[in-house]
């Protein structure tokens, strides 16, 4: 048995020695080396600040003791364990120059390397001037040294590599570096992490530390990480700068390990997106326009903006509530508007992809303009997915800003019900929390409303919104036509009892939610003014989309039938599958009982801004030139119309986008004539998809159905994933799709079990670092979790900042020799400007070369665009296709990305069994087995892209398939092998 003391927290002290040939021996003071992790040296200093003198002459005095005991020569370090009684004890003799020699040299001005080669060849301590220990000068303050190292703190200080994009060291009295690292150096992963090390000296223990924190903050090292946040903390603590840290310092303090991560330091990952567009392309999902306009247009500005927005109808809303504000809507006079402008429009017309960066441009100008609009549509629906799949930036982050820069209007969202901002159904306990953080963050009325207007989904939502403290906008979703007897589904009567229903439930407004713009003239009056005549305290809020032409003409009839509240959107985002035209409806009852009270001519400042805004998003135009009344026989949500074209094309259907439209009437009749509108507009629109690349209508399809992969969207729907249609699920579709499967009865959401939001928390702080993970990131991983790991692994790479790159730059390489300006924080603005590319390297990679705030900065891309000899294109293997004649050949039904293969060479499968799983764009779809059989050959990998009919998987089908596995596996008559597949089988 082994026994050894425990010393409890000690310090860690070494005093310096050095030795000669001839038995001189000298002490050259102590150094505190207590700040240890691993017991690994992270910050050492001399002398050691607060150390009892006694006990400072004790540990010289031994150390001495010890070299001339052991006849010991040269340079060395005797080290000790001094406990909190000042008791101390001999670890062990280091016999060589430490890395923490520096501090001592700082101290006594003698170089010990310089000494220790010159020992080392026959000089005496007498003729280096240090004979004795009277001639080793007292100590000129203090030194402390920091190891800059190449570690990630967050990630338990694992190793990082990579070339040095920019390196800027401190300078000045004091101040020393030991290093030879410069820019365009590479780390490399086979050496030690050691970049640098920084000494400091002065007269007093506290103004070394202040010294060492100006030296850290000047620092500028890019291109890799460094422990250089942690050292700053840990000079912050009080614990050190009391000079108590013992070797349990960095253990017992956690909060070493919060960083503020400083813009500076990542605005290099803004150089890197940069290069990365200008070496290979941009690469924008749904890009298939024109490019970005050249115009850029500066923030708007209309007469008489004051520094401080005018009063508006949220300032009565925070005084007196929902209820009063609901009053208050009820009895003004005039119709007051919803600008939708920063929400459904560009979701409507520009695929959802409006940036943060250009509606903050607008926002100031906004809270003037508008001081009269009952609300701003701002938030939810395809927006909150689509900022962080396509536009890498915070969903929350934007509502947060504009409401610093909107604080006078009401914000509303648009709230899925029991689907929050998402395609399926959430925990309670999920959406419940995300409805409250939204409140907080900014929210003022949530627009309710579910899929298939069914009311449990929609009273969760309402409660939920209650809970939260905003206002409940109770919403029924249109479909069908009010104004024609023959159409019976949806009629007047399903509204009122709907809209009855919502009432009883303590809303506190009602909306009309016309998501493909059906809603005509004719049937608005019918409606509203049976709405108003039934609930004439209850304000109403309409909306539509102007698909068809009429928007204008329905809203109008919408406010003179006793509507109180109309969306509608800026002119220049105005018209087709968005909204009706703000300035027209301002014009036409400007001066009228139904005033809106908003000045066109401030308008029109506006609309000038948001025209050449537009611009910039080229590339993302539907290309719907003129309004398309084909939406009575489609009732596609103008909403999806530029989405569902984009994903159209990806699949490559975009010349059958006719089809695309015709099919998705069929398929909204195959599933019994739903509401539609996300998510469930999502299933009829996948199913559309699926039936023109299959070729199938919707007698075919219903026919089919037991042996089809149909998408996961309308499996799910028809399970009651998203809640009971009215009218019930269809039939036999619904049967021969879901066979054998547990369908759902009554809410979905009631049935799951609560997520465990803390857990989730840690979960991904220990992911992606737990400096880096709100709570508002953890409702952003409930509703996307895969979406969010990927949100969060593009900043980990270019940085948030790139949410501030103007629209241009950001969705198009720069020229050379142009200019951006990128404001990294209020008031830090850095200027960026693109000077060449350079040849492309053996490995595979190429310089690009920036100006940054006029230093030169280069960046190493890797070229992916497949440049083979003489700049051609490198030819890719062809795909072998799907035997469609052959039942076991297994195609994609889709083009897609493979991101799950369960399939294995050699393996039996039955049918119906998941081989794989496609993506594409949003839409997920499994390919199962048709039969059963073997897996003799898998054709893809994971992360493949493949195109609709390129074999997936090819199975030897049948029983004949079996039986021949176990006899290439067993030495047994054939007999017996038939009977043991049977015998498997049954």
């Amino acid at each position: 048995m082994f026994i050894e003391k425990y010393v409890e927290s000690p310090r860690h002290i070494e005093v310096q020695i050095l030795a000669d040939n001839h038995g001189s021996v000298v002490h050259l003071y102590e150094r505190d080396c207590s700040v240890q992790r691993r017991h690994q040296k992270v910050v050492e200093l001399a002398p050691a600040y607060g150390l009892d003198d006694k006990v400072r002459q004790a540990l010289h005095r031994d150390a001495l003791k010890i070299a001339h005991h052991v006849k010991y020569r040269n340079a060395g370090t005797v080290e000790f364990m001094v406990d909190k009684n000042g008791d101390y004890y001999f670890l062990e003799v280091n016999p060589r120059i430490q890395v923490e020699h520096t501090v001592t040299e700082e101290i006594t001005q003698i170089d010990l390397v310089q000494a220790q080669i010159k020992i080392a060849g026959g000089a005496t301590l007498e003729s280096l001037g240090i004979g004795k220990q009277s001639d080793i000068p007292p100590p000129r303050g203090y030194a402390i040294q920091c190891r800059i190292t190449c570690e990630d703190p967050e990630r338990n200080f694992q190793p990082d590599s990579g070339r040095i994009q920019a390196y800027r060291s401190p300078g000045g009295p004091g101040i020393r570096l030991d290093g030879a690292m410069t820019a365009g150096n590479v780390v490399s992963r086979h050496y030690d992490s050691l970049l640098v090390k920084v000494i400091v000296r002065s007269n007093s223990y506290i103004h070394a530390i202040q010294k060492m924190q100006r030296a850290l903050y000047e620092f500028q090292i890019r291109g890799v990480k460094t422990n250089i946040l942690f050292l700053e903390n840990v000079l912050r603590h009080p614990e050190f700068l009391s000079g108590c840290a013992t070797t349990s310092f960095i253990e017992d303090n956690p909060q070493l390990f919060d960083f503020h991560l400083d813009a500076a330091s990542q605005s290099s990952g803004v150089l890197t997106y940069l290069a990365e567009l200008v070496v290979n392309g941009p690469s924008h999902p749904g890009a298939v326009g024109n490019p970005p306009s050249l115009i850029t247009p500066p923030p708007p500005h209309v007469q008489g903006m004051g520094s401080q927005p005018p009063s508006g109808w949220r300032d009565l809303l925070l005084k007196e509530g929902p209820e009063k504000w609901g009053q208050a809507i009820r009895a003004h006079k005039g119709a007051l508007i919803t600008d939708t402008t920063m929400r459904d429009a560009h979701q409507s017309l520009l695929a959802t992809r409006m940036r943060t960066h250009d509606m903050l441009k607008a926002a100031s100008a906004t809270s003037h303009v508008m001081k009269e609009a009952a609300s701003l549509e701002v938030w939810g629906g395809a927006t909150f997915d689509v900022a962080l799949r396509f536009l890498h930036e915070c969903p929350w982050r934007r509502l947060e800003l504009l409401r610093e820069r909107i604080p006078n209007i009401p914000f509303q969202m648009l709230l899925r019900g029991v689907n929050a901002v998402g395609y399926t159904s959430y925990a309670d306990n999920v959406v419940n929390a995300f409805v409250k953080e939204a409140r907080v963050a900014g929210v003022d009325i949530f627009r309710v409303f579910d899929s298939l207007n069914y009311i449990d989904n929609l009273k969760f939502g309402i409660d939920s919104v209650h809970q939260g403290g905003g206002v409940a906008e109770g919403t029924l979703c249109y479909t069908g036509d009010v104004s024609n007897p023959s159409k019976k589904k949806y009629d007047l009567e399903y509204y009122l009892k709907l809209a009855d229903e919502l009432v009883g439930h303590g809303i506190h407004t009602l909306a009309i939610k016309d998501m493909a713009g059906l809603l005509k003239p004719r049937a608005a009056t019918m409606l509203i003014g049976a709405l108003r005549k039934q609930f004439p305290d209850m304000p109403i809020h309409v909306h539509t989309h102007d698909t068809a032409g009429t928007g204008v003409a329905t809203q109008l009839a919408c406010a003179e039938a006793g509507a109180d509240i109309i969306d509608c959107c800026i002119d220049s985002m105005s018209g087709a599958t968005s909204q009706p035209s703000l300035g027209a409806l301002v014009n036409a009852l400007h001066g009228t009982d139904l005033d809106t009270g908003i000045n066109p001519n401030q308008l029109a400042r506006l609309n000038t801004f948001w025209e050449q805004t537009r611009g910039l998003y080229a590339p993302f135009e539907s290309d719907l030139r003129s309004t398309s009344s084909d939406v009575y026989q489609h009732e596609m949500p103008g909403g999806q119309y530029t989405n569902l074209k984009f994903q159209s094309l990806s699949l490559g259907l975009g010349e059958q986008w006719e089809k695309v439209k015709t099919a998705y009437a069929q398929a909204n009749r195959a599933l019994g004539d739903i509401v539609k509108v996300t998510p469930s507009s999502k299933v009829v629109g996948d199913l559309a998809q699926f039936m023109v690349q299959n070729d199938l209508d919707d007698k075919k399809l219903v026919e089919k159905a037991g042996s089809l992969n149909l998408p996961g969207s309308v499996v799910d729907f028809l399970l009651g994933n998203l809640g009971q249609p009215a009218g019930g699920f269809p039939e036999p579709l619904t049967s021969r799709v879901i066979k054998d499967k547990k369908k759902i009865e009554g809410r979905p959401g009631a049935g799951l079990s609560p997520v465990n939001l803390r857990q989730l928390e840690m979960d991904l702080k220990d992911k992606h670092g737990k400096n880096s993970i709100t709570y508002r990131d953890v409702m952003s991983s409930a509703m996307y979790p895969q979406v969010f790991d990927e949100f969060k692994n593009w900043q980990g790479k270019y940085s948030k900042y790139t949410e501030a790159i103007p629209t241009r730059a950001f969705l198009t390489p720069l020229d050379e020799d142009e200019e951006v300006e990128v404001e990294i924080s209020k008031g830090n603005i850095t200027h960026i400007k693109y000077r060449a590319m350079g040849e492309l390297q053996p490995n595979g990679t190429r310089e690009v070369f920036f100006e940054n705030n006029g230093v030169p900065r280069t960046v190493e891309i890797v070229d992916t665009t497949d440049q083979g000899e003489g700049g051609g294109p490198i030819r890719k293997a062809a795909r072998e296709k799907a035997d469609p004649d052959v039942l076991g050949s297994v195609g994609a039904p889709m083009a897609g990305e493979v991101i799950e293969v369960t399939a294995k060479p050699g393996s039996l499968v039955k049918a119906g069994q998941k081989l794989a799983v496609l993506s594409a764009m949003k839409m997920e779809t499994a390919v199962q087995s048709p039969c059963d059989g073997l897996v003799r050959h898998v054709g893809v990998d994971k992360g493949d892209s493949l195109e609709a009919g390129d074999l997936v998987v090819l199975i030897k089908e049948g029983v004949s398939a079996i039986t021949d596995s176990i006899l290439g596996s067993l030495d047994i008559p054939v007999e017996e092998a038939e009977e043991a597949t049977k015998a498997a089988a049954a």
